[in-house]
């Protein structure tokens, strides 16, 4: 039986094509400066240590404590919110901002749960940790992406949590505990629908838990602004489609996913190939569809 796939994605960075996704996510220039400013010492060890040397003569112990932070972050929220696509051009600028060459982005597969053979998960965990290692080598660095964390870290107290959950969580956690000897060349982004059942020793050793909401009213807005400029939308057709995905009768707000993956392609099929895309499309599609439903986090 062959086994099964480590990583859904292997991207060398800095990539092009994430350079211009980035250009697409709304808010995204302020939550990388708020990401950057909180890894920035993570991932300027060395750089650290001399600044320590020369204003405190090495003694200030604030450096140490700072040095012993694992390079581990968690973005939650609901689906559809932008976690997967944010970690990937975070670390896309990270690298293009240390100017390091031939880095590697990973995807983890949720497919390292494995067929259910006794040792499996833990082992293809341990097995990914081994070449992102690699991968980084002695000077480049390496980002590795957990999407659906909590598929993989839920916490090991649970009542059924398996002993290959169990397993798995103690791996994943020696995997993150090792990389801190890599000073921030190596750092995991694990992205997930339910922060509050992942384990807690994964939620302590996270540098920073960052919470994705879905859209505001005017986030939608200048989204819609955005995506849909070619057909030169007018102030009121912007404020009648953000009324459409806004929260009302008893259902959410619209996530940036529902508009992108859902709206648009259902709106394009409406008017392809007779006529031009207008706003009668879009606003049909908003008045028979329904957005995602809140994943409960609990």
């Amino acid at each position: 039986m062959n086994q099964p796939k480590i990583f859904d994605s292997e991207t060398p960075l800095p990539d092009e094509q994430l350079a211009r996704k980035e250009k697409t996510l709304l808010g995204f220039d302020a939550r990388y400066g708020r990401i950057r400013d909180q890894l920035r010492l993570l991932l300027s060890i060395g750089e650290l240590h001399v600044w320590n040397q020369k204003h405190h003569g090495g003694k200030l112990a604030l450096c140490d404590l700072v040095a012993d932070q694992y390079p581990f972050i968690i973005f939650h929220g609901d689906v559809g919110t932008g976690k997967t696509a944010t970690a990937e051009c975070v670390a896309n600028r990270l690298v293009m901002e240390a100017k390091v060459d031939d880095s590697v982005l990973f995807k983890l597969s949720n497919r390292v749960r494995g067929s259910g053979k006794v040792g499996e998960m833990g082992t293809l965990i341990a097995e990914a940790f081994q070449k992102v290692v690699q991968a980084a080598g002695k000077g480049r660095r390496a980002i590795l992406i957990i999407d659906e964390g909590d598929s993989l870290a839920a916490a090991r107290s649970q009542d059924h949590s398996h002993h290959e959950d169990k397993v798995a969580v103690n791996t994943l956690i020696q995997g993150i505990d090792d990389l801190r000897r890599f000073g921030g060349r190596v750092v995991v982004v694990l992205c997930t629908n339910r922060v509050t059942v992942l384990d807690p020793a994964l939620q302590r050793r996270a540098a920073m838990i960052e919470e994705f909401k879905r859209p505001s009213s005017e986030e939608r807005r200048q989204l819609f602004a955005l995506d849909l400029a070619a057909i030169n939308p007018t102030k009121t057709q912007l404020t009648s489609l953000v009324a459409a995905t806004d929260a009302r009768n008893g259902l959410p707000a619209w996530t940036y996913s529902d508009i992108r993956t859902r709206l648009y392609p259902a709106a394009l099929a409406k008017a392809f190939p007779a006529t031009p895309l207008n706003w009668d499309h879009l606003l049909a599609v908003a008045d028979s569809m329904k957005p995602s439903p809140v994943v409960e986090d609990r």
